[in-house]
């Protein structure tokens, strides 16, 4: 009876090493088939689960604008004193609802190339208005003239066209116009071939961005997504090569497995460069554990604090000498006309940006950009993209709707917001496909290692204690 008693117990030890060890085994196993299925549905070719939502996203984007309305237009025309600026808005814009268009794929490069159509839908019941709410905004033809055309002698001949224009140095313009365009009263008198529709978004709608051509993963899972060559409408040829203005991926994915150790590179297109985000936090996003990554403040910082930005300094004026930081001259990729981006309400920037302007209130939280990105697969599941509009203002002798200042301006025009989250039905399908069959695995491996782990030691100790006895 005891030696019937003690092969039991025995035959239990040996059952718990067994579950033990198979459960030992199946993490190794279980890891190579999740890394192995992963590097399948993440490589950019028909079939997979991320060309799929490559395509055509499933998530809904939009972009909120928030326009900057000038409270005191004479008195800065006049005595160059402070702009006086209040924030209005929301006003927003269904975007990236169309599908990729023109792909092509490429075997023997391992690429795939495309373009992005451009379109926006308005928003009511997400805005605070409507597109033809009003605002006092600096007048951007006018304003461009003096820095365009540095020549007394044609700042004097088109000065007599802004005078009979009626033009001055702000504007009365709508939602719609400010942002998709209008045409403009001045330039529509210049007898000169020259574009007279203007806006800060012109032209959108009907556009495509792009050509982009990008790594599809299948020789090398690391280059998935990341950006080979980018042939877009703007100009971008001015950045020096060293800059590696097109690096990176379009922020949508990144290559799979990715750590919090590293720094995804993505282009911007609205900044004509890429920039860099460095891990912030782990967050739940409806059940899915995400890993977020913020754009720091280094990245805007002038040459002088981050010797990696000193190729964006393209003049020594207006950035002193290339010690202001927070901003970003695009003019060369905006046809020369004096663009200035940075982060909304010049977050991380110098303070002297902010001096000349009342009512800006920046806010880390609510004008930093940051990434929500799934590690295991690199899918960006949450995204806000946060960018302010700035346009310089030069005083002109010769231009009298500017001739009354007394310094530059960096004038702030609007602010914007582009979101997107994953949409319930796709984190659900998501959970299912990825996030569920991952936990799922884990759990019968720690449940089969703990099981055995606990069985062994119950019997080897139930078997000493009887052995005990017997000798007794």
């Amino acid at each position: 009876m005891g030696c019937d008693r003690n092969c039991g117990l025995i035959a239990g030890a040996v059952i718990g090493a067994v579950l033990a060890v198979l459960g030992g085994i199946l993490m190794p196993v279980g890891d190579m088939l999740i890394e192995k299925t992963i590097k399948k549905e993440v490589v950019l070719e028909e079939g997979t689960i991320a060309f799929k939502n490559w395509v055509k996203t499933g998530t809904e984007v939009y972009r909120q604008f928030w326009i900057f309305d000038v409270q005191n237009p004479e008195e800065v025309r006049v005595n160059s004193s402070k702009i006086k600026v209040k924030q209005r808005g929301p006003y927003t814009y269904r975007v990236r609802y169309l599908a990729k268009e023109n792909i092509t794929q490429d075997p023997e490069t391992h690429t795939v190339s495309f373009s992005q159509p451009n379109s926006a839908i308005f928003e009511p019941s997400l805005s605070v208005g409507t597109e033809n709410d009003t605002f006092t905004i600096l007048n951007l033809a006018v304003a461009a003239a003096a820095h365009l055309y540095p020549s007394t002698l044609i700042q004097g001949l088109l000065n007599s066209y802004i005078k009979k224009s009626k033009s001055s140095m702000f504007q009365r313009r709508t939602v719609k116009e400010l942002l998709w365009g209008y045409t403009d009263p001045f330039l529509k008198l210049v007898p000169y071939p020259i574009a007279t529709t203007v806006g800060v978004f012109y032209p959108y709608n009907n556009t495509a961005d792009g050509v982009y051509k990008v790594f599809t993963g299948k020789d090398n899972i690391s280059k998935v997504a990341i950006i080979d060559t980018y042939k877009g409408k703007k100009n971008l040829s001015y950045w020096p090569s060293y800059c590696d203005m097109v690096n990176g991926t379009d922020a949508a994915s990144f290559p799979p497995f990715v750590e919090k150790t590293r720094v995804l590179q993505f282009f911007s297109a609205d900044i004509c460069r890429s920039i860099y985000a460095v891990f912030g936090a782990e967050i739940n996003l409806k059940g899915i554990p995400v890993y977020r990554f913020i754009v720091p403040s280094m990245a805007f910082a002038s040459p002088l604090q981050n010797p990696d930005n000193h190729c964006f300094c393209t003049e020594n004026v207006i950035s002193k000498n290339c010690t202001l930081y927070g901003v970003l001259d695009i003019s060369k990729c905006k046809e020369g006309k004096p663009v200035y981006i940075s982060l909304p309400h010049f977050l991380h920037g110098s303070p002297e940006l902010a001096i000349p302007i009342e009512g800006l209130n920046s806010n880390e939280e609510e004008h930093r950009t940051y990434l929500d990105v799934e590690p295991i697969t690199g899918f960006t599941l949450r995204f806000a993209k946060r960018l302010q509009v700035n346009m310089l203002v030069k005083p002109s002798k010769k231009i009298e709707a500017l001739n009354g200042l007394k310094h530059n301006y960096i004038v702030p025009i609007l602010w914007l917001n582009e979101t997107g989250t994953i949409g319930d039905e796709k984190a659900e399908m998501f959970r299912n496909q990825v996030t569920g069959k991952i936990n799922l695995l884990g759990l019968v491996e720690m449940i089969l290692l703990c099981v055995g782990v606990v069985m062994f030691v119950a019997f080897m100790i139930s078997y000493c204690a009887c052995r005990s006895k017997g000798v007794n």
